[in-house]
């Protein structure tokens, strides 16, 4: 509204205080101006009346005193002369209602017959009975005489006087005012002008246009406060700037965590929080059969304890979480507000892969530590065995050294075997691509174990279908993992059994299928037999004929995934086994 704005508020003040000071000194005026009037009107009759007193005591000729007081006197006015005879003159006037008077009354009323023989005047007024205006009358003694002289007029001479002043005066106040008016709105709004403008600046401001200037018009108080205006808007847009900067890299940097990061109030509402997060809650909410409302930014109440134990105890409080097979491990600490705790910061971890890790060492030293020992077991013995003579005739001596040289050389292969996957897990696995013929390639493998399946009663089958002649890849480790894969299916084939063996090769890849009738790997063991040291055999017996050290298959993988290609299985109880590998077609590998 205008009176609550600036420019009505500084306009009416101003309007008020001339009105208030105007009003005063207009009545100070109609005062000054009624009491001027009336001295001044007092003061012509007594002027009069000291001519008609001087001309009464200098002259005796009547109608020279008459004619001559007819001329010094005002028309409105009338005089009164008393002889010292007694006798009365009055003379003419204007004003009838003068005329109309009774001169005794006059003369009773103005009290002159006391002023004889005194040299004083009369001033007064009277009201005239039956009207509504009064006469002022001046009365004079003549020196030296009897005679005196009266002079009066009516007061609505005066009062007309008076009337006109105070038009005079009430017109150049109300003149006064509307020029005042006009002033105050002129300089409220000069003055205020700016102050909008900063206004309207100060409210971009809150919009986010921190360009927005405010002009500077003059160089006082208002221009220097519009400058620094100005300038508080170039250091708030570098501020802001600079605020949203760092919150935009603080976010990226959060965001991009593989932790995942949750910021807490006080009250355990989640400020903000980071993708990691946001699944270690929604697995929190699953796996605790909770809904989860749109927008609901509470923390659950297992945590929320956490929160208040971070709280009151005033230190961080490290916490174990298992969520949906997944174990995270939580660092809670506190947030301060200088010397108060306005909240928390929750970091979450994702343990799996490090548990699963540790667990793999641990079983790897298990492993490797179990398939050395029986072979040194073995060496140990029958070599106390030929020291101690156990054996006595050659023959027995020649079959414990053979069984030796057997156990050596599958400690041998088990050592060479760790270097080379451990080689190839570091990333140090270098082939040697070449361009193979891929159908006497195959052959040449096949006339390889097909000795070993007909001693063994095995029927090996090899199927091919060769529409690309060539391929590319390292001869010497894919036969490695040509002779993990038909070994394997062949130790594990019982006789009468068969060993299928399909190789596929076209523009596109080099595929290859080798499927036995042998007793299966059972379903909860699919997932890890890539793994090394595997072994089906949970008693880690041995065919004595045929002895592992399960690495085969890890280190066939390891083959495989360098070529850029894959390798996976399919098998059933008591059923059979297939493997499938696939090598994609690239000279560049």
């Amino acid at each position: 509204m205008f009176w609550r704005s600036v420019v009505g508020k500084l306009a009416v003040t101003i309007l008020l205080l001339v009105s208030f000071v105007l009003f005063v000194l207009t009545i100070f005026l109609l005062e000054f101006f009624e009491n001027f009037h009336v001295q001044e009107a007092e003061k012509d009759l007594e002027q009069t009346a000291t001519k008609v007193s001087v001309m009464v005591e200098n002259h005796e000729d009547i109608s020279l005193i008459h004619e001559t007081t007819e001329r010094v006197k005002d028309s409105a006015s009338k005089v009164l002369i008393l002889f010292s005879d007694g006798r009365i003159w009055g003379s003419n006037t204007d004003n009838q209602m003068l005329s109309d008077l009774n001169e005794e009354w006059i003369i009773e009323n103005s009290n002159v017959r006391d002023l004889s023989n005194r040299d004083t005047t009369i001033e007064k007024q009277i009201e005239v009975p039956n009207e509504e205006m009064g006469v002022m009358l001046v009365a004079t003694s003549v020196p030296n005489s009897d005679a005196a002289v009266i002079v009066y007029q009516s007061l609505a001479v005066v009062d007309k006087t008076k009337s006109e002043t105070t038009k005079i005066i009430l017109g150049a106040a109300a003149v006064a005012i509307v020029l005042t008016t006009i002033f105050a709105f002129f300089l409220s709004t000069r003055i205020t002008s700016p102050l909008i403008k900063m206004r309207e600046a100060a409210f971009d401001l809150t919009r986010g246009e921190f360009n927005t200037k405010v002009p500077i018009l003059t160089h006082d108080e208002i221009g220097e406060l519009a400058m620094a205006f100005n300038h508080m808007g170039r250091q708030l847009k570098f501020h802001i700037n600079a605020l949203r900067q760092e919150k935009e890299q603080l976010s990226s940097i959060v965001n991009s965590m593989a932790d995942g990061v949750i910021t807490l109030s006080r009250n355990g509402e989640i400020i903000a929080t980071n993708r990691p997060a946001e699944q270690f809650m929604e697995d929190w909410y699953f796996e605790k059969n909770l809904e989860k409302a749109d927008g609901n930014r509470k923390l659950p109440n297992e945590l929320y304890e956490l929160l208040q134990e971070v709280i009151q105890g005033e230190k961080e409080v490290l916490e174990e979480i298992g969520l949906q097979g997944r174990t995270w491990v939580m660092i809670m600490t506190p947030l301060y507000d200088q010397s108060y705790i306005r909240g928390a910061v929750a970091v979450m971890r994702d343990m799996t892969e490090e548990r699963r890790l540790d667990k793999l060492r641990k079983d790897f030293i298990a492993n490797v530590s179990h398939e050395l020992r029986t072979p040194i077991s073995m060496l140990q013995g029958y070599s106390e065995a030929i020291v101690d003579d156990i054996a006595e005739s050659k023959e027995e001596k020649n079959e414990l050294a053979q069984i030796i040289y057997e156990e050596s050389l599958r400690l041998s292969r088990l050592v060479n075997e760790l270097l080379d996957l451990a080689s190839m897990e570091a990333g140090y696995l270098t082939l040697t691509v070449d361009t193979v013929e891929v159908n006497p390639y195959v052959d040449r493998i096949y006339r390889k174990f097909k000795g070993i399946a007909e001693e063994h009663q095995i029927d090996l089958v090899l199927t091919k279908e060769i529409s690309e002649p060539y391929a590319y890849y390292d001869p010497d480790r894919m036969e490695q993992v040509f002779t993990n894969l038909i070994d394997n299916a062949i130790r594990h084939t019982s006789e009468g059994g068969f060993v299928k063996v399909f190789v596929q090769n076209d523009i596109h890849e080099l595929n290859v299928s080798i499927e036995d009738s042998g007793s299966g790997i059972p379903e909860e063991d699919l997932p890890f037999v890539f793994e090394r040291f595997y072994k089906a055999d949970k008693s880690r017996t041995r065919n004595k004929h045929v002895k592992g050290t399960g690495l085969g298959l890890s280190i066939a993988k390891n083959i495989v995934t360098s070529h850029n290609g894959m390798i996976s299985v399919k098998s059933k109880v008591n059923i059979g086994t297939t493997f499938n590998l696939k090598i994609p077609r690239s000279e560049e590998l």
